[in-house]
């Protein structure tokens, strides 16, 4: 497969008070014809996520409609699992009710963070979400001990499937602690309440490897894809060559997964705002065509943008 980058569609540039900076893990909703609602993370002047969004043109998608001057979702309560920052993921629509999953963040002490996953719900289109719990859906568990994050949900014949980021270990590298964490996978029947196994679908392929992120699950057919971003265990914050590039995977089932990472089709650019990385990739098809939207530099500090799949490198559904 091959991808056409059409560019930036949005950088934060202070906004507003809450959004001062970053638009990280963006989700994509056609809500009507023509129009696309992006959600993602920004960040305050004290590194705080929120959840927002921005309305665009479904036909020029750097053409923005609409800024959300509100938050759809504010930092959690002073002690909760996401008092420090409410990071979006994925959203399913599920008897008219938006379900929101998104990262919930904590500061830590010995080790940078904390993260877990929860999920609020929405009854007006998504203009704004309500917690269904204070504390989360996914934490820390005796099996899996260290964080887990950047849940994606698919509804199958009743079972809702969600695959997400779970943590293996923190390394010292020069003094600092650095988190490793791979993709794994986890079944419930209401969407809150869920069942892990500790199966695992995208595993490290190289010593060296130290970060896999954000998956992105497409069904096609009878081919289940994914997306997802890959990281080195070291230096990644400052040396490009470590830094987050975008993988795939393909699966029959979901569950057994095989990595194809030299066929993304798309990789950082020779300058500009994904030059150094690419990072959290979303991918929707839309009006016949297949769009990835994604971040670039710093973890999305330079905003998000999009490119499509060209139609001589079609994936056969």
């Amino acid at each position: 497969m091959q991808w056409i980058k059409k560019g930036l569609i949005f950088k934060p540039d202070k906004n507003f008070d809450w959004m001062v900076s970053h638009a990280q893990v963006p989700f994509v909703e056609k809500t009507e014809d023509n129009v696309l609602r992006i959600y993602f993370g920004t960040r305050n002047l004290q590194n705080q996520t929120s959840t927002a969004f921005i309305d665009v043109d479904a036909g020029y998608l750097q053409n923005i409609l609409h800024i959300q001057d509100q938050p759809v979702q504010s930092i959690g309560k002073l002690g909760c699992f996401d008092d420090s920052g409410a990071m979006p993921s994925w959203i399913v629509n599920f008897n008219n009710i938006k379900y929101l999953y998104y990262t919930g963040w904590n500061i830590g002490l010995t080790v940078p963070y904390r993260n877990s996953i929860g999920v609020s719900i929405s009854e007006n289109q998504g203009v704004s979400f309500t917690r269904l719990f204070d504390g989360p859906i996914l934490d820390r568990t005796p099996a899996e001990p260290y964080l887990c994050g950047s849940p994606c949900v698919l509804i199958e014949n009743n079972i809702w499937r969600m695959w997400y980021l779970s943590g293996t270990e923190w390394k010292l590298h020069a003094d600092n602690p650095e988190p490793y964490y791979h993709i794994k996978y986890a079944e419930s029947t209401d969407g809150i309440h869920w069942k892990r196994e500790g199966r695992v679908c995208i595993d490290f392929k190289a010593f060296d490897e130290g970060g896999i992120a954000r998956p992105s699950v497409l069904k096609d057919g009878r081919m289940y894809r994914m997306w997802y971003s890959y990281r080195r265990g070291s230096d990644y914050r400052i040396n490009r060559s470590h830094s987050y590039r975008i993988g795939y995977a393909e699966s029959l089932d979901g569950l057994e997964w095989l990595r194809k990472d030299d066929e993304v089709g798309i990789t950082v650019s020779e300058t500009g705002w994904d030059s150094e990385m690419t990072a959290y990739p979303f991918v929707i098809d839309i009006n016949d065509k297949r769009y990835m939207f994604y971040n670039g530099n710093g973890f999305g500090k330079s905003g998000f943008g999009y490119a499509i799949l060209d139609d001589n490198h079609k994936v056969m559904k």
